[in-house]
Formats: C-alpha cells, sequence, structure tokens
C-alpha cells in the first residue's frame, strides 16, 4: 500500500472544475465531429461537435487493446477460441487451433485492426464478449467517459454502441502512458510469430498518418459504413504533444494535417515548477524523513491557456522507506495533478544517503525489568 502525501497546500489548491479552452477559430474539415487536446492536459485546442455521441468503429480498439495489454502474462502462449475468430469485417488472420499470444493480439488489433483479435483476446480475459464489454465500460465510467457505451471489442456496431470525439481522445491519452501500447501503435511494422505451429509474419498499420506527417506516433483508424472514416492520432513537434480525433471524416488524413498544423502554431511548452523540497517518511535509520528529488528528470507540459502554477504535486510512496538506502535509489512518486486529474508521474529518488540504525543492546537492568514483571504475572 502506498501513502499519499499532498504537497498542494504549499503548491496551489486542487479545483475539481474541469476547463475546457476551445481554440475558437474555424479550420475547416470533413469530419463530423473533430477535437484536438493537449497531450500532457488534455485541454481542449480545438472542438467540432466533440462532445456529440457518434459511432466510433475500430477505434473502439484502442480500449480493447489497453485492457489487454494490462493484463498480464503477454507472451503466454494459448490457443485462440474457435468461435471467438469467426467475426466478419478487418483481421489478423486468425484460424482455428492457431497458438499465439496477448502481446500478438493487442499487435493484431492496433496495427491491421483485426476483429478476430479482438474478440479473441476480449474470450481469453473475460471468458465472454459481454464480459469483456463490462470491463470495458467499466473502465470508461473510471476515466469519465460520459459519453461512451461499449457492446463489442471490435468497434462492430451493438445497439448503444458509440463515443464522441472529446471521450475518445482522453481514452487515448490514457492508452498512450502505456508504454507497450505506444511503441505497437507507432509502428508502421511488426514481425511476429502465431498459428498452428506458430510461424513468422509482418503485420501492417492501416494508419497512413504515421508516414505522411512527421511526429505522428499512432494511435487507430476505423471505418464502418455506419461509423464512415474514423481516425483517433497523436503528434508530437518542437517538444509539443497533440492529439487529434476525428469521426466520420471522408478526408481524414488531410483533416488531421490540417489540424495539426493549425494548432501547433496555438499552443505552447511550459515547464513545471516541481517542488524544490520533498521527503517521505524513513524507518529503522537515525533520522525520520529523507530527502526525494526526480534527479535528471524533468517535465515539459503542452498548454494552449493554462498556467502550470496552478498544478497540484502529490507524493505517492509506501508508508515507510525502510533504511538502508543509497542517494539515488528510487524512493516514490510525484503525481502531477490538475483540476484533480493525474496528469503524470515521475519517479523520485533518494538526494541522500541513510544509514541503517543497528538496535542498541538490551541493558541489563532492563533483562531484569522484564524478568521481574513476568514473574508477577505467573503469581497475579
Amino acid at each position: 500500500m502506498k501513502k499519499i502525501i499532498a504537497l498542494s497546500a504549499a503548491f496551489g489548491c486542487i479545483c475539481f472544475m474541469p476547463v475546457h479552452a476551445v481554440y475558437a477559430e474555424d479550420i475547416e474539415v470533413s469530419a463530423k465531429a473533430a477535437v484536438v487536446i493537449s497531450a500532457d492536459t488534455g485541454e481542449i485546442v480545438y472542438s467540432k461537435n466533440s462532445s456529440e455521441k457518434l459511432p466510433m468503429a475500430s477505434t473502439t480498439k484502442i480500449m480493447s487493446a489497453l485492457l489487454c495489454l494490462e493484463s498480464g502474462d503477454l507472451h503466454e502462449p494459448f490457443m485462440v477460441d474457435s468461435q471467438a475468430i469467426h467475426v466478419e469485417g478487418s483481421s489478423m488472420g486468425l484460424q482455428e487451433g492457431d497458438i499465439v499470444t496477448k502481446y500478438a493480439l493487442a499487435c493484431g488489433m492496433l496495427l491491421p485492426s483485426g476483429n478476430d483479435g479482438a474478440n479473441a483476446a476480449a474470450v481469453e480475459i473475460a471468458g465472454s464478449l459481454e464480459g469483456f464489454a463490462e470491463l470495458m465500460n467499466d473502465r470508461a465510467k473510471k476515466l469519465g467517459l460520459s459519453k461512451t457505451f461499449f457492446v463489442t471489442p471490435s468497434g462492430l456496431e451493438g445497439e448503444g454502441h458509440g463515443s464522441s470525439a472529446e471521450d475518445m481522445a482522453v481514452l487515448a491519452a490514457e492508452a498512450l502512458k502505456n508504454e507497450t501500447f505506444r511503441e505497437i501503435c507507432s509502428s508502421q511494422t511488426i514481425k511476429l510469430e502465431y498459428g498452428n505451429p506458430p510461424y513468422t509474419r509482418w503485420l501492417k498499420n492501416t494508419n497512413k498518418l504515421l508516414s505522411m506527417y512527421d511526429g505522428t506516433y499512432g494511435v487507430k483508424t476505423g471505418f464502418t459504413d455506419e461509423a464512415g472514416r474514423c481516425l483517433v492520432s497523436a503528434c508530437e513537434r518542437d517538444g509539443k504533444r497533440l492529439i487529434c480525433v476525428t469521426l466520420n471524416a471522408p478526408d481524414d488524413w488531410n483533416d488531421h494535417i490540417r489540424l495539426y498544423d493549425e494548432c501547433f502554431k496555438k499552443v505552447k511548452t511550459a515547464e513545471l515548477n516541481i517542488p524544490c523540497e520533498m521527503y517521505v517518511s524513513l524507518a529503522g535509520s537515525h533520522k525520520d524523513r529523507l530527502a526525494v528529488t526526480t534527479g535528471d528528470e524533468t517535465a515539459d507540459f503542452t498548454v494552449y491557456s493554462k498556467d502550470t502554477a496552478d498544478f497540484t504535486y502529490t507524493i505517492a510512496s509506501p508508508p515507510f522507506v525502510y533504511a538502508p538506502v543509497k542517494t539515488g535509489d528510487e524512493a516514490a512518486e510525484l503525481i502531477i495533478s490538475d483540476n484533480g486529474r493525474e496528469l503524470k508521474r515521475l519517479p523520485l529518488y533518494a538526494a541522500e544517503d541513510a544509514e541503517y540504525k543497528y538496535p542498541e543492546k538490551e541493558s541489563e537492568k532492563s533483562k531484569l525489568e522484564k524478568f521481574i514483571s513476568k514473574v508477577k504475572d505467573i503469581f497475579n
């Protein structure tokens, strides 16, 4: 269990009201709904019908792949469920009896947008498509995605299945915190082995923006007749990071390029005012607290109109860090938040040595007092 030490009293107050700094100037796009947010703060830079619930096709697999990668045992082989893989639409080429791993299924979801991979992962993790949809909706609720409801892990429409551009942007930001997810979705091709017996094959990413626009590092395409063309992407330029979502966009590639070109002009990079003095509780040493620091790690945030001076800082650590500790040992985490929403975590390292304090030898007087106390207890 980790202890949370709030530093907000010294470095600002937590406010639980969402702030939407919407870029007001018009940018002409083909999308029915679109949004651009800061990948760091979630601040809205551009919005067009961004809160409207719409079908989002295979961008659904952002959630499916994230839950798959978080479920553990990613490289443990297993046989796919024969019924789950019989599904229409895009495929990673699974056949009955194939031996796969969860990692391979996540790649199959994020690159060729395999509906078979999404279904196979769902059954392996939750036992059924319906059970996995419950996991998806539970996670959506925890993320505050109020316009999002999942019926299928693949994105093939079911009654009520849909989301908003804004919700999908928030989901993408959450998923990109997972290093494995980011590595997969930013790859144009991936070499894998699966099958019966497993054999080598290459998967190709359907996201053409990766090669069309410098700095793009994800995330997911989607298309159905009902949803139209859907695209969630992320891009970094000159240290600034944005996430763009378009739903029902006939010209989605150019929509994203146009939005990035304009929105990168409107945002800036701001350095954080990380507290200079931070401490965690220490046990087993001559002192009762340990100085910690972020070391060489810094945190620059992409902002539109936010003031990073309003961010709050919280230390998450075990109830005690136990001596001995050497300078540079990782001891805790610094949680950076805005309006009650966690933005980033940075590791905190010991800024000093803390030697182990050996217990003093018990005195003869103390031993005699304990013996007398035991004797009294016996006769009482």
